[in-house]
């Protein structure tokens, strides 16, 4: 089976589940990127800053970029992905089978048109509708437009719960739907043990974080839509004596994050960190805050469980069906409420014996989200269209 795949960048999440699809047998593989970012420094519009991984994102499997002509390239609009040779670039490896991952872009669109009907194209995305507030006409019109695009695949990988309800609104028969779940590398975050945790401490004791505090970790982009300041507005509502806050990672909103955290003695803020930092991060916590008004799925919080860290997550994150087990490993708020978030805060650092059990938990619930359960559903999705071109 030649199965093609084509992504938008290199991305840290999926280069590895592309190296164990390549160790399979059976399968040979080659990914089709349409634009260079991650692999090369770009600038991250979230971060604020220009942004190169340090882990290896094209290593260990086929991969082909192919030129991309737009004159504002990137994934922050539907014409910065412009390929006009990915049609040729895929056809001269004569795949079996073409997956996509994601839609947004003009490129894909063109791609499809092209290639309808030709191959089985196959489709992963995470989009929900968690966020959505009652529909208007355009987005009815948008919503009968959806139809029409998914009806082109042969087979639908869907992540999570509230992904796949997303493509069942849009009329995605269930017998095309296949169990492809989020994953992060679980062995990377896992592999450091108690060198890590060492390293973790260390850090904890430059940022001069009490060593008796437990730490409530929020990592990622400082923007509006992560929600950091109802995080910390919660945390100060919280009046928590033994926990310190921290904020790792950059945006527009750092500055008002700091001018509002003020002289607050158990408030910390560190400068962003690279891949190969992340691990020491998490381990650095005892509990991880997603806040976010809207976020398609929130691998961070893939990564802080593989650590062992307990979570808490809106109920916009889409992750929360399928990762967060109230009580067992955290809890949920109500997204945008403040009020919800700090009752949640209180009570999950309310007893430390229990915070213990929710952090060996999340590391239990994870592993079942893998590049290995992601590979079934993909292999499953493959056995289906076979079937049917066959039959």
């Amino acid at each position: 089976m030649k199965l093609a795949v084509i992504a938008s960048h290199p991305v840290q999440y999926y280069a590895p589940w592309f190296q164990a699809l390549t160790r399979r047998e059976g399968i040979q593989l080659r990914v089709f990127y349409l634009w260079d970012a991650g692999v090369k420094e770009t600038l991250d519009r979230g971060f604020g800053k220009a942004v190169k991984w340090d882990i290896p994102l094209l290593d260990g499997y086929e991969n082909e970029l192919v030129p991309n002509v737009s004159r504002d390239p990137g994934t922050h609009r539907f014409f910065g992905l412009r390929n006009p040779s990915l049609s040729d670039a895929v056809g001269r490896f004569s795949p079996d089978a073409v997956l996509l991952i994601g839609y947004r872009y003009d490129s894909l669109f063109r791609f499809v048109a092209k290639w309808s009907g030709r191959v089985p194209l196959l489709f992963r995305g995470d989009s929900h509708r968690l966020a959505q507030t009652p529909g208007d006409a355009w987005r009815r019109v948008k919503r009968h437009l959806l139809k029409l695009w998914f009806r082109r695949f042969s087979a639908i990988l869907y992540v999570g719960q509230a992904n796949r309800g997303y493509f069942e609104m849009h009329g995605v028969r269930p017998e095309k739907l296949f169990f492809s779940p989020h994953a992060v590398d679980n062995d990377r975050f896992q592999s450091g043990g108690q060198e890590m945790m060492a390293d973790a401490r260390r850090w904890r004791e430059e940022l001069g974080i009490p060593p008796q505090h437990r730490v409530v970790l929020f990592a990622g982009k400082f923007e509006e839509n992560k929600r950091p300041l109802d995080l910390l507005a919660a945390f100060k509502a919280g009046r928590f004596r033994d926990a310190t806050l921290l904020f790792v990672g950059d945006g527009r909103l750092e500055k008002e994050l700091r001018e509002t955290a003020g002289d607050t003695a158990n408030i910390r803020f560190a400068p962003f960190q690279n891949q190969s930092l992340m691990p020491r991060a998490y381990a650095a916590a005892d509990l991880c805050v997603l806040p976010s008004l809207s976020e398609t799925w929130g691998l961070a919080v893939n990564e802080a469980m593989a650590v062992g860290r307990a979570v808490v997550v809106s109920n916009h994150v889409g992750c929360a069906a399928d990762l967060v087990r109230p009580m067992e490993n955290g809890l949920v708020f109500d997204a945008g409420d403040v009020g919800s978030l700090t009752a949640a805060l209180r009570e999950a650092l309310s007893d430390h014996e229990r915070l213990a059990r929710w952090c060996e938990a999340s590391r239990r619930i994870v592993a079942d989200y893998s590049y290995d359960a992601a590979t079934s559903g993909l292999l499953r999705a493959l056995d289906y269209v076979n079937g049917r071109k066959s039959a």
